[in-house]
């Protein structure tokens, strides 16, 4: 039995005795406690937030220092061992599932900040710090990191980095790859890397681009600096109830033509709306089809303006009430429901299946429209959660994996709604990234010349294929497989392509 590295070349022997050489190995480069090999040690392991993929590690290494991992990533690259990164494996796209013949690298004690500099306004951390724990250190000095996922109290910002995660505010404040100035980076090959610089520009090509968002492709993150932003004197946030779901959608063209930027702009559906309201009690109107969460920061003049004209978009494009949070409490209560919104959904169905694209902003009405229809169609109920502002859609179908085919058929479905963003114009993903769960997707979206680019630099950083292996990036192969089975409007790699 030879593992799948012979796609890429290589065909090491899958064996007990070398698999107990391996960890024998990693016993002389850590403490032994930080090496797992026990099933109940390995079984927090087996998947992240897409859990209906799970599959137990060969070995677990938490490692603690530079030096740990490049010694880890050496002897993984000397014996030809494919090796998987992993954060709080908080991740929606299976991008850190483990592999059984690999081992799962965890950073979860790479937990320090080791500097907040308030004068240039950034600060440099270790990966497994939590995306809030930045602000709440940064808050002393009247700073914040802007990027803020729902899962911000949970997930880290090596995890933020390789899948370039954005967050209620990034509409206005851009996605982590707009937030971040320096990385350091383990390479396959054990060198310690630092891309980009402690300045907003840095000489050569823009390396820190290719790197966030990469997906555990390329490198091994250690190191992250991040840039602070200054807390505004003043954010406020409109709520608006819509009793048309598209009306609610047009209303999110109407705010961007206005020329006003929006901290954040959110919008929910009557299925998220309630499940939020009856976990979190935001003070949601239970009775709207839709409403947007629309936050304005600024000087306090700026958003007193800014309010006053947003109130007047959002009645004029059909808002059946608009509200504004009356103080800082009420803004929290708003952002919380919205930011609970998975959880709540959690709550009202055995399983729900969370799904990533992003279009032009001027589709919303239509992709919903299509998303209903497929709905019916599918007989499983969609929670629409969005980034309105920038596109992003967060549809969550919601179905039982213990019915028979019923897991199939909610893939199908989600494949259908990436598909539809594709067409319209968008992408596959806005922020949770490829990783297993779209990977068939990406064949919708790229052709051949493409994926071979993918794959041409995928090789320059890593040519024996040992890091992440089989995510994000279709082989040629695969597509034309998948082609076999599904017609995608010409949007197929070419079949005889099958080098990789």
């Amino acid at each position: 039995m030879h593992t799948h590295f012979e796609a890429a070349g290589v065909a090491l022997p899958y064996s007990h005795e070398n698999n107990t050489i391996l960890i024998r190995s990693l016993q002389n480069l850590l403490p032994k406690e930080s090496v797992l090999t026990d099933a109940e040690d390995l079984h927090p392991f087996e998947c992240d937030g897409l859990s209906v993929y799970r599959q137990l590690p060969l070995v677990v290494v938490l490692p603690e220092t530079m030096e740990q991992v490049q010694s880890i990533m050496r002897l993984c690259h000397a014996q030809r061992i494919p090796v998987v990164a992993r954060g709080a494996g908080t991740g929606l796209s299976g991008g850190a599932l483990p592999l059984a013949d690999g081992v799962l690298l965890s950073l979860a004690k790479f937990k320090r900040i080791l500097n907040i500099d308030p004068r240039n306004a950034m600060a440099t951390v270790q990966p497994g710090v939590r995306n809030l724990a930045i602000s709440e250190a940064a808050a002393i000095y009247g700073l914040y990191y802007a990027p803020d996922p729902s899962s911000q109290i949970a997930c880290t910002i090596g995890g933020n980095v390789a899948e370039n995660s954005g967050g209620v505010h990034c509409l206005k404040y851009g996605l982590t790859v707009h937030n971040i100035l320096m990385l350091k980076v383990v390479t396959m090959e054990g060198e310690l890397l630092t891309i980009g610089a402690e300045t907003l520009d840095s000489a050569g090509y823009d390396l820190l681009a290719l790197m966030t968002g990469s997906e555990g492709l390329l490198g091994i993150i250690v190191e992250v600096t991040v840039k602070l932003l200054a807390k505004p004197e003043r954010a406020q946030v409109v709520l608006a109830a819509f009793d048309d779901v598209m009306k609610a959608g047009e209303a999110v063209g109407a705010i961007i033509s206005a020329g006003i930027i929006p901290a954040g702009l959110e919008m929910m559906d009557k299925l998220a709306i309630q499940a939020a309201e009856d976990f979190v009690h935001a003070g949601y109107p239970r009775d709207a089809e839709a409403i947007l969460l629309c936050e304005l920061d600024g000087t306090n003049a700026e958003v007193s303006e800014h309010i006053m004209t947003i109130r007047k978009i959002l009645t004029g494009s059909g808002a059946t009430e608009v509200r504004t949070a009356a103080d800082e409490a009420e803004r929290q209560l708003f952002w919380k429901g919205r930011k609970s919104a998975f959880p709540a959904v959690g709550r009202i169905s055995p399983d729900y299946y969370c799904i990533d694209g992003t279009i032009p902003r001027h589709q919303l009405p239509h992709v919903l429209r299509r998303i209903g229809e497929m709905s019916a169609e599918y007989g499983l109920p969609v929670a629409n959660v969005f980034h309105a502002g920038d596109g992003n859609l967060h549809p969550l179908i919601l179905f039982d994996a213990n019915k028979p085919g019923e897991l199939a058929r909610t893939e199908e479905f989600s494949r259908r709604i990436l598909q539809l963003c594709v067409e319209v114009g968008g992408t596959i993903t806005g922020e949770h990234g490829v990783g297993i769960e779209k990977i068939d997707s990406m064949c919708f979206q790229f052709q051949s010349a493409e994926l071979s680019q993918f794959h041409s630099v995928k090789a320059a950083f890593d040519p024996h294929g040992l890091l992440n292996p089989g995510k994000a990036v279709p082989t040629l192969h695969r597509c034309a497989e998948f082609g076999a089975m599904h017609v995608h409007h010409g949007q197929l790699c070419h079949p005889e392509l099958e080098r990789f």
